[in-house]
């Protein structure tokens, strides 16, 4: 014990603890402590502002904990060792904070409030904790923060009282939201993540436990943070995108970004077939809403204008040609073009992908390379996991350069997948796409929406949240459709590919909803895989496509996955990037599926007709 607790402090390190939240004893339902605490985020917030300032961009890449930590001056030091989590008890307390031993060397304020290790373990979530303990008074109890690269487990705690007959209470929790229980085998030791613990010493049995939020664990996160964009902003518009966000037909959003000298933009557009031939008269204006976005990761980068504009009053079935810029006379894009979607029902194509995510440069290729083969192509569908690190900005950044010359042209339908999720929220993926706001209020705007295109109709959902939370929604707007054809995209796989992953539950709410409304096809990602099913009805294969749903799963990136053989699979193949491109055909209400490798071989074909 002693030599461990002297190579904490040769390092100069020790483990964050984040968040005790508590009310009353074994209460499950904590109101929000009411007081001043300084801030930990504007704390952190203002560190990485000063480092942005005094260390280089490429020395902020390599920044390790330690050197973070000497940086720090005597009141951050103190917010981030106490300010992270706290509480106050009753009458002397025992405090145990149960650690990920990975992180013992960024915990410093275990060391600076005399935290004693321990030779107790606690096992769960698929690791062993450490245990450091300290006697506390009666009073406030403050915790800092889980680390300072926001990797690992997030710790959490256990109390006894100095004097076990004592009657333990514990009040004025901040954060609020955490919940008390037992530290025992079986109990849950974090509010938001489902896993349970397998072990607890004889000597911890039964104390009083604190679950913290695991989602908090990034909350000091101060190294491993800064990155190098490739591609970073200019004061000329770039990474133009268009979303649709209202009628398809009569409307069109378009994004795109500037550095943060353009203080404004605007979009001019014209009708192609007036521009084309030379008709008189001044294109028509839209003034952009511009955003500020900042993402201080971006070492060499890390603020940027983001501007979105919505042209409506359009004609359907029409192409207009466009420019993007700040209103001044050199200050304009390329020009680009978009067609608005048909009023009524006429024949169309539409390219599907699945994850992107990694190897966004050869991704890039084949993107363009569909755009190549199938100018006729209307819309991109993208099935989630655009992107690898869903909260790091030159990550986007690479997706948009490699789309530039496709997106700019086709409009891009995305759904959520996990990776965009990246530290919980998927902050960048809804800060940088307009998309429709018609989904289930229970899911969040813009995650979960649906359109129709001719006679189709798409709902794009989101598989990371809670099913139930658009269950109803699914049901109502299929059951309400009238359209030929329908799609539904996503990104877990109700039917996997890869070995190991079964998404159950996906399959036992969702797809009988499908079923029950005769949706044609299920569009995925997430096995980086190829594979298509025989169309499926209740759990089993059938022959005929209009009593099932196929389900699809693709991978358009260069990550890859080994693929199971199950009894579902009509088709399926690994290490293949692809696209898919669906040609709905009116003359016999027929459906043109084909899936195509990044040299234009055909890889897979089905025909449905109704």
């Amino acid at each position: 014990r002693i030599v461990k607790q002297l190579d904490w402090l040769v390092r100069g390190w020790r483990r964050w603890v984040v968040g005790i939240f508590l009310g009353g004893l074994f209460s499950t339902s904590l109101p929000a402590h009411v007081g001043h605490h300084p801030s930990v985020h504007d704390t952190v917030a203002g560190i990485v502002r000063r480092l942005q300032r005094e260390v280089e961009p490429d020395r902020l890449t390599r920044l390790s904990p330690f050197e973070a930590l000497s940086t720090l001056t005597a009141e951050e030091r103190r917010v981030l060792g106490t300010e992270h989590l706290s509480f106050h008890v009753n009458l002397p307390v025992r405090v145990s904070v149960v650690c990920d031993p990975d992180l013992i060397d960024q915990t410093f304020w275990l060391a600076d409030q005399g935290f004693e290790a321990t030779d107790l373990t606690v096992e769960g979530a698929g690791r062993a904790f450490e245990v450091w303990r300290k006697r506390f008074e009666a009073g406030r109890v403050g915790l800092g923060v889980n680390s300072l690269s926001g990797t690992g487990e997030h710790y959490f705690v256990a109390l006894q009282p100095e004097s076990p007959a004592d009657s333990l209470r514990i009040t004025d929790i901040y954060p609020g939201q955490h919940t008390l229980g037992t530290l025992e085998r079986g109990e849950r030791p974090y509010v938001d993540r489902p896993v349970t613990l397998d072990y607890v010493p004889d000597e911890l049995e039964g104390q009083v436990l604190i679950r913290t939020l695991r989602a908090k664990r990034r909350d000091g996160r101060m190294t491993q943070f800064f990155r190098l964009t490739d591609h970073p902003a200019s004061d000329r518009p770039d990474h133009i995108v268009l979303t649709w966000s209202e009628d398809p037909g009569t409307t069109q959003t378009i994004q795109w970004r500037t550095g943060v000298g353009v203080e404004r933009g605007e979009v001019v557009y014209q009708r192609k077939s007036r521009f084309v031939h030379f008709f008189p008269g001044e294109p028509k204006r839209v003034e952009a809403e511009r955003i500020v976005l900042e993402t201080p990761g971006t070492a060499n980068d890390p603020v940027v204008h983001r501007f979105t504009a919505v042209l409506r009053g359009l004609e359907p079935d029409t192409t207009y040609v466009y420019s993007v810029g700040d209103g001044t006379e050199r200050g304009w894009s390329e020009l680009g073009e978009f067609t608005t979607a048909p009023e009524g029902v006429k024949p169309f194509s539409f390219v599907y992908m699945g994850d992107a995510q990694n190897g966004l440069d050869r991704w890039g290729s084949l993107l363009h390379q569909a755009h190549r083969r199938r100018p006729d192509a209307a819309f991109y569908v993208m099935a989630g996991d655009l992107v690898d690190r869903g909260n790091d900005r030159d990550d986007w950044d690479r997706f948009f350069q490699n789309a530039t010359g496709v997106y700019d042209r086709r409009q891009l339908v995305p759904a959520l997948g996990n990776h965009e999720y990246q530290g919980d929220e998927p902050t960048l993926y809804l800060r940088q796409f307009t998309l429709p706001t018609n989904g289930p209020p229970e899911a969040g705007p813009e995650r979960v929406y649906a359109f129709q295109y001719s006679n189709a109709l798409f709902l794009i959902l989101d598989s990371n949240q809670p099913l139930e939370t658009q269950s109803a929604w699914i049901e109502e707007r299929l059951a309400e459709s009238d359209a030929t054809w329908k799609f539904v995209v996503y990104h877990h796989p109700a039917y996997s590919s890869a070995p190991g992953r079964d998404n159950l539950a996906l399959r036992e709410v969702w797809t009988p909803i499908f079923e029950r409304h005769r949706v044609d096809m299920a569009l995925q990602g997430h096995d980086h895989a190829y594979l298509r099913t025989y169309p499926m009805r209740g759990g089993e294969p059938v022959e005929d496509p209009g009593e099932g749903t196929i389900y699809i799963v693709s991978v358009s990136g260069t990550k890859m996955y080994a693929q199971a053989d199950r009894e579902y699979t009509a088709f399926g193949m690994t290490n293949v990037s692809t696209y898919q491109v669906l040609d709905i055909q009116i003359s016999g209400d027929r459906l043109v599926y084909r899936a195509y490798d990044i040299d234009g071989e055909l890889r897979d074909e089905i025909v449905i007709e109704k």
